[in-house]
């Protein structure tokens, strides 16, 4: 082994490095589903009528 090399990181060193890190499948994941899309509207109209019937 030469001495040039010993400034660089090791195999180690650069896998552990946060940037170099691979991504986790779906940890950052904002996709929603159209049938979530959908219960979720479902489920703010049918709060809103309830809501909007006490009121009154």
């Amino acid at each position: 082994m030469s001495t040039e090399n010993n400034n660089q990181p090791t195999k180690a060193e650069v896998q552990t490095t946060q940037l170099n890190k691979m991504p986790i499948p779906g940890e950052n994941e904002t996709h929603i589903s159209e049938e979530e899309v959908a219960e979720a509207f479902q489920q703010q109209s049918t709060e809103n009528r309830t809501s909007g019937n006490q009121q009154s």
